[in-house]
């Protein structure tokens, strides 16, 4: 039984662990984002902040209540079924957040490599306009040094 509820807290301590890389994450992501959406995003990752916070101390709670075996049992009996019910919640919306901004990253990504190819596309027509503008101007010095050539030597 004891060992249950062990591997029972270090699957919670994962899973609130997870939780909370997968926040600082969506937190980078969001910062990045253009002001309108950045908002909405960051008072979403400020609420599961705090909501990942009270699962953390509940978690600490029940934790540091080993010398009472009684008191244990209670709170896991009755607390974790709350607390793993929220963690399920959370984490629910946590990965629908994370699915709705790898989306937006993907969509980032694909503008980018068309702004690439748009950019590779503008540099090669600049060398090449360079390469003709240049020709025409060799071209016309070539013809007026014959034209002034021609009209010296008669």
């Amino acid at each position: 039984m004891a060992k249950q509820k062990r591997q029972k807290f270090s699957e919670i301590k994962a899973g609130l662990d997870d939780a909370e890389s997968l926040i600082r994450k969506m937190d980078l992501e969001a910062r990045s984002l253009q002001p309108n959406v950045k908002a909405v995003l960051l008072a979403k990752l400020r609420e599961y902040k705090s909501d990942l916070n009270n699962l953390k101390s509940e978690h600490k709670r029940l934790a540091s209540a080993n010398s009472n075996q009684a008191a244990r049992d209670d709170l896991l009996e009755s607390g974790m079924a709350d607390a793993m019910s929220v963690s399920a919640n959370q984490r629910g919306r946590l990965m629908m957040s994370t699915e709705r901004l790898n989306d937006l990253l993907h969509g980032v990504d694909d503008n980018i490599s068309k702004s690439k190819k748009i950019l590779t596309n503008m540099s090669r027509r600049m060398s090449r306009n360079k390469w003709i503008i240049s020709s025409i101007i060799v071209v016309l010095v070539v013809a007026i040094a014959l034209i002034l050539y021609f009209k010296l030597s008669k």
